[in-house]
């Protein structure tokens, strides 16, 4: 008769949350932005102005960004990418 060993499954990996901005998120942020195109915002702030978690503040700010939407300063502000050129 063979042994029956007990079966040890490995611990299920810890994976990080992933925050998807909602499309209303997005376009509340825009209109802010384009409202006031001289707004600067660290993620900190930004995260206190909309009354948001930091994963989906920081994913809602890394799309708009990506999108070409938003700049990042060297100081981790962001602003509207035009924002420069409206103001040059």
């Amino acid at each position: 008769m063979a042994a029956v060993r007990p079966s040890v499954s490995a611990p299920a990996p810890q994976s990080t949350p992933i925050a998807i901005p909602s499309p209303q998120l997005l376009a509340r942020i825009r209109s802010e932005y384009r409202e006031m195109p001289g707004l600067r915002l660290t993620l900190i702030q930004a995260r206190r102005l909309w009354g948001l978690d930091i994963l989906t503040c920081s994913a809602a700010l890394a799309t708009l960004q990506a999108s070409g939407f938003l700049d990042a300063t060297r100081d981790g502000a962001f602003i509207l990418a035009d924002a420069e050129k409206i103001s040059a």
